[in-house]
């Protein structure tokens, strides 16, 4: 994995509507998306750009202005399709290393593409929606 990126300070964080994927912003053209994993037996996020896996972290660091999502917009459908669909396979912590955790100890093994593409509950609408 790289070392955590600094994150521009203007990125606009979207509630992408998912409890595995829940962050999502579009920064020059590529897709930051965070997964959220079974903490604390796995580090809290995972920072994957463009689906590729970045770094672990425990803490979102103060820079990249991660506010609660009840606060933030909600990604449209289109986009959440598009973000969900870049994350196929990658619900499970490590299965961005070919090695997705199966242990009886964590919730990984639910995280399937299923699962990761049933939307949370309740749902916001998305701006354009009302």
């Amino acid at each position: 994995m790289s070392a955590l990126p600094a994150v521009p300070a203007q990125v606009a964080w979207y509630d992408t509507g998912n409890h595995v994927f829940p962050y999502a912003a579009r920064v020059e053209g590529r897709w930051l998306v965070l997964r959220l994993n079974d903490f604390p037996e796995h580090p809290l996020l995972t920072l994957f750009i463009d689906a590729r896996v970045i770094a672990d972290v425990d803490d979102a660091p103060t820079g990249w202005r991660l506010p609660p999502r009840s606060v933030l917009p909600v990604l449209g459908a289109p986009e959440r399709a598009q973000v969900l669909a870049a994350m196929a396979g990658l619900g499970p912590y490590g299965a961005e290393a070919g090695a997705p955790c199966t242990g009886d100890w964590c919730t990984c093994s639910i995280l399937t593409d299923a699962y990761v593409t049933r939307p949370a509950l309740p749902p916001r609408p998305a701006p354009d929606q009302g």
